[in-house]
């Protein structure tokens, strides 16, 4: 980790959060903000640590949050992309980590102080409404995680996985159709919808000419209205 110092009010705006915050208000944010650089594969914090109080942001990179068993078996609960925030107990829990958070490339983090937090939220009330909003979708999209775990079958939540990373970080056009922007590796995509890299593999054959996998995570889907109708037409 290397400590860069305050953050600046272009980085600042980077956080989602803040886009459409007065630049006076945010101001007063840039002496109580800290920019810090990571490395691919630093881990920024472990599940069970003690974190400060501070309001968590990613500026640049891709952030992986994984939470392990009792048994030792890791699970990806989801990706962090630039301008998204993490680790809400810093703020709102008991300031221990849920999780472990890894960078997955290069990755530049900021943050802020809760007690600067709270006297702009004090002048800006939206701000505290956008982060509710955030996690809101989080325990959202953890519940529907959950549910999709205990009630249906592989396929369907491998489709899902993928309309979902298409939606977020959306896509662009290739010869074969439309390629995501984020890449999702076979042994990424098997621990977040809880199954083995092998039956990932298996399940990506099945989606053969309408899901294309190619080596180190790129996926094309060729044809998202057949990709919506695969998991209830194909057997796992």
């Amino acid at each position: 980790m290397i400590v860069k110092g305050y953050s600046s009010l272009a980085q600042l705006k980077q956080i989602l959060i803040f886009q459409d915050v007065a630049t006076t208000q945010l101001e007063s944010l840039v002496r109580c903000s800290y920019v810090r650089e990571y490395l691919q594969d630093e881990i920024i914090m472990h599940e069970g640590d003690r974190i400060p109080q501070q309001l968590h942001g990613l500026i640049k990179g891709r952030l992986e949050i994984k939470k392990t068993a009792d048994n030792g078996k890791e699970t990806i609960v989801r990706l962090i992309p630039p301008g998204e925030l993490f680790a809400a107990p810093a703020i709102f829990g008991n300031e221990i980590s849920p999780a472990t958070v890894i960078c997955q490339v290069e990755s530049q983090v900021l943050t802020i102080d809760r007690e600067a937090l709270l006297q702009v939220i004090s002048q800006s009330p939206e701000i505290s409404l956008r982060i509710l909003e955030v996690f809101n979708q989080r325990l959202q999209q953890l519940h529907d995680t959950v549910h999709g775990l205990i009630s249906e079958r592989a396929m369907v939540r491998l489709v899902r996985l993928i309309q979902y990373y298409g939606d977020r970080d959306g896509t662009y056009s290739v010869p074969q159709g439309d390629c995501l922007n984020i890449k999702l590796p076979y042994y990424q995509i098997a621990r977040s919808i809880g199954i083995t890299y092998e039956e990932c593999v298996r399940l990506f054959k099945k989606l053969k000419g309408i899901a294309i996998y190619q080596r180190g995570g790129t996926i094309i889907v060729r044809d998202w209205q057949r990709l919506a109708v695969a998991s209830n037409l194909i057997d796992n």
